[in-house]
């Protein structure tokens, strides 16, 4: 199956949490950083996903937020580290290209942000991402 999705990044299962309807799924990204994607129930037993389950992190680029720092008083807990690698910008929108360990996320944001914040290739930022918005698939 081919995917629009650009962001895929591989890591294992590390724990599962699971309630009536959704599930909490902690992964260990390849690069060593770690992230949580809240998915369904039904999703965790279709796919098998238990604690040592390798499985890719799929995120829409418009679900990717940027910061130039970690963020405190915030209810997203996904904060993965990375630096700007490419930054391709149109009319209204941009698309920002983030090397992060183990991997490379796009993130689709305003022109505007991008000048306020001063984007451009070799810039530290904080990729934040909100568990409901990450799809993981078993590979």
């Amino acid at each position: 199956m081919s995917l629009s999705i650009r962001n895929q990044i591989p890591g294992t299962v590390t724990d599962v949490t699971t309630g009536e309807v959704m599930a909490t799924v902690k992964v260990r990204l390849d690069g060593g950083q770690d992230i949580t994607a809240a998915i369904t129930l039904e999703a965790v037993k279709e796919l098998g996903i238990a604690e040592g389950t390798a499985v890719r992190t799929l995120v829409k680029s418009t679900e990717v937020s940027l910061a130039t720092g970690p963020v405190e008083g915030l209810s997203i807990r996904n904060q993965l580290a990375g630096t700007v690698s490419e930054v391709a910008t149109g009319g209204a929108m941009a698309s920002v290209k983030v090397t992060v360990p183990g991997g490379e996320l796009t993130a689709a944001i305003t022109k505007d942000a991008v000048t306020d914040l001063g984007l451009t290739a070799g810039t530290s930022v904080v990729a934040l991402i909100k568990s409901t918005e990450i799809s993981l698939a078993t590979v």
